[in-house]
């Protein structure tokens, strides 16, 4: 097997390609992913007192990762459309070390996973964050991005140690 087989958006001669999924089985698919947001004190204590100008930040935000999940297949250019069944977007905040850290849930019964999808979700909650509070902290940073966990399809079940 050449190194090229070993990724499965490329085609024989190393093109992008989209993955052919029609052999596969529709199974129960899960995947989950987390990120954080690091921000001036000032800012997260204005942010947990729901008191950024903008308005209610956690809500929105939840909104429009939802959003996003639903629409990865618009973003990412070889992802598959997929009808997600539950997307789950969920806050917490660490005042000690002045960040918010946003998890985003997805399940859907496909022939694919939705770890993209989770991925997606997370990283575009993170980003209304951003813009909802950047007229109080324009340093913050998004960061640890990352899959958490998935569930389903042939590659089985994955858990970030």
């Amino acid at each position: 097997m050449s190194d090229i087989n070993l990724f499965s958006h490329l085609n024989e001669n190393g093109e992008a390609s989209m993955v052919d999924v029609s052999g596969k089985d529709v199974t129960l698919r899960y995947a989950s992913a987390k990120g954080k947001i690091f921000m001036s004190e000032e800012c997260l204590r204005l942010l947990v007192g729901g008191q950024i100008p903008k308005g209610d930040v956690f809500s929105t935000a939840r909104i429009a990762g939802i959003q996003a999940a639903k629409r990865t297949s618009e973003l990412i250019p070889l992802c598959h459309v997929l009808l997600l069944e539950h997307v789950k977007i969920d806050f917490t905040t660490d005042a000690e070390q002045s960040f918010v850290e946003a998890s985003c849930e997805v399940r859907l019964t496909g022939k694919t996973g939705a770890e993209m999808e989770a991925l997606t979700g997370v990283s575009v909650a993170l980003l209304t964050v951003y813009d909802m509070c950047k007229a109080v902290d324009k340093k913050m940073v998004m960061t640890d991005i990352r899959l958490v966990e998935k569930d389903g399809g042939r590659s089985g079940h994955y858990i970030r140690e």
